[in-house]
């Protein structure tokens, strides 16, 4: 009977050990699998910061250059001492515009006076950059919208020179690398 006794215990130990040994295997499959998704989310979850780190640098690369266009632009505009260097702005800058007909003709005018005299050159007008600070906006389909203020030292024969400060608003588009529209002091050009 002892034995038997025995036997029988011995043998609901060995089940409950193979029932424990059962659930026990069956914990580490499941934490297995939780360990493999956790690693696939930490994978998928480095990927996409690595996405969003390079859509910053390439932002951040256009903003920079949507910037330094546009003071690219101030400087030459507006820095002229003569109607020869006045008529040479726009093919200074040329390579970074992207501007309508209308546009180009309205900024970079002829600097001539209604009897076709040089206005430039007859008055004395000197146009010297300054200095400017730029802004940029956020983008837009493809395009960043700048802001820029600048300072420009102006005078004329006879007058005394003096800094103006300028509102220059520009569009800048990430795709051609060129200004696209202009606005000096919110007069849209």
């Amino acid at each position: 009977m002892k034995n038997k006794v025995l036997l029988s215990i011995m043998g609901l130990l060995l089940v409950s050990l193979g029932i424990m040994m059962s659930i026990t295997n069956g914990k580490r499959v499941q934490i297995e699998q939780v360990r493999k998704e956790v690693s696939q989310v930490t994978k998928t979850q480095k990927n996409v910061s690595t996405q969003i780190d390079n859509l910053k640098t390439t932002y951040n690369a256009n903003d920079a250059k949507a910037k330094s266009k546009l003071l690219e632009f101030a400087k030459t505009y507006y820095t002229f001492s003569s109607q020869s260097d006045y008529d040479k702005r726009f093919s200074k800058v040329s390579d970074i515009l992207n501007l309508s007909s209308e546009q180009q003709n309205q900024l970079f005018d002829s600097g001539l006076d209604a009897t076709g005299g040089s206005r430039i050159d007859n008055l004395g007008l000197i146009s010297q950059y300054q200095t400017a600070t730029g802004y940029t906006s956020d983008l837009d389909n493809q395009t960043i919208e700048s802001l820029a203020t600048v300072v420009v030292k102006t005078s004329g024969t006879g007058q005394k020179a003096i800094n103006q400060t300028v509102l220059l608003h520009g569009w800048f588009n990430i795709r051609t690398q060129k200004l696209t529209s202009l606005k000096i002091n919110n007069t849209h050009y």
